[in-house]
């Protein structure tokens, strides 16, 4: 920001001297002060200033008035500043450029250009589009710091609407008054085995050939929307899933199916991992998907979950 032209609707700066003496003087005073140092000549300075010689004059004595001792040397043919000057200059401008950025922090956080969202997801959206989507927008928009929490769908569901976060990335619908959501991923089901499972060798499978073997499943805890679901479609296939194990984890799903402890259905982004000792197949009579819906309230937060979401949907909505 330049100096010229300020106004001096900032307020006022509050300051306490080593003497205990509260110090008051305007903004207007340390940019003046400021001008003068450099210019180190008080009609150039005042011209700068957008006022007269002997405002200038009269602002710079007010303020040596307050701090209480000279910070410039004067005499008739020359301007110079005293250490006391000096020091004050160093400190005078950086507390000002300090206050310019909280300015300019303020009004973009008003615009929604920056600030801190907080953002709920769970698996299947960091392993599936969601980390390209982030990166997208941080280069878009990298004022706005994005802070990134794990957390369950049905947690994330409770989680938006006591105003924890700000969006949610979670297994969707998410249908509720006051709550917009959109499409942002969709994912085919699939089954995890063992290298070694009878079952690897077939180029597609379906649901009904799984009805007899053990199910390494994520927990309830962690996993309730994705449970909901798959147990919908297993009853609807004719059989109850013999539950063997139950991870908290998605590490911990692909650990114990390697290991042989059963199989597991998953979503198809997890063919973006690298995981040994595991098979993937299709389930070719599932037409379903497993769909990753962003959530967020409305009316809007924020301007900046509404810079977001208008990236979303016009920009990323695209893709």
């Amino acid at each position: 920001m330049s100096y010229e032209g300020r106004n001096s609707n900032l307020g006022r700066i509050d300051a306490v001297s080593d003497m205990n003496t509260s110090l008051r003087f305007d903004l207007r005073h340390v940019r003046c002060f400021i001008l003068l140092a450099e210019e180190l000549h008080f009609s150039r300075a005042a011209a700068r200033a957008f006022i007269t010689q002997p405002a200038m004059s009269r602002l710079i004595r007010e303020l040596e008035q307050e701090v209480g001792v000279p910070l410039l040397a004067r005499t008739t043919r020359s301007v110079e500043l005293t250490e006391a000057g000096k020091a004050f200059l160093a400190d005078g401008r950086a507390a000002l450029e300090r206050l310019e950025r909280a300015v300019t922090t303020a009004r973009r956080t008003a615009t929604g250009e920056a600030g801190v969202l907080r953002i709920g997801y769970m698996d299947f959206a960091i392993n599936g589009r969601l980390p390209e989507f982030l990166s997208a927008f941080s280069r878009y928009r990298p004022e706005i710091r994005l802070e990134l929490t794990f957390i369950p769908t049905l947690r994330q569901q409770e989680a938006l609407l006591a105003d924890r976060i700000d969006i949610g990335f979670m297994i969707g619908p998410f249908e509720q008054p006051g709550i917009a959501s959109y499409t942002f991923d969709d994912n085919r089901y699939v089954v995890l085995l063992p290298m070694t499972h009878p079952l690897s060798n077939a180029r597609h499978l379906k649901l009904t050939d799984l009805a007899d073997q053990p199910f390494v499943l994520g927990s309830g805890e962690n996993w309730g929307a994705f449970r909901n679901a798959f147990f919908s479609l297993c009853h609807r296939a004719g059989f109850t899933p013999r539950i063997a194990q139950e991870p908290s984890s998605s590490e911990g799903i692909f650990g114990l199916v390697a290991a042989g402890a059963g199989v597991s259905v998953y979503a198809s982004c997890v063919r973006n991992l690298q995981r040994r000792g595991v098979i993937i197949r299709d389930l070719e009579d599932l037409p379903e998907k497993l769909v990753t819906c962003a959530a967020w309230t409305t009316p809007l937060r924020s301007p900046t979950v509404g810079v977001f979401t208008d990236f979303m949907l016009r920009v990323w909505g695209t893709h």
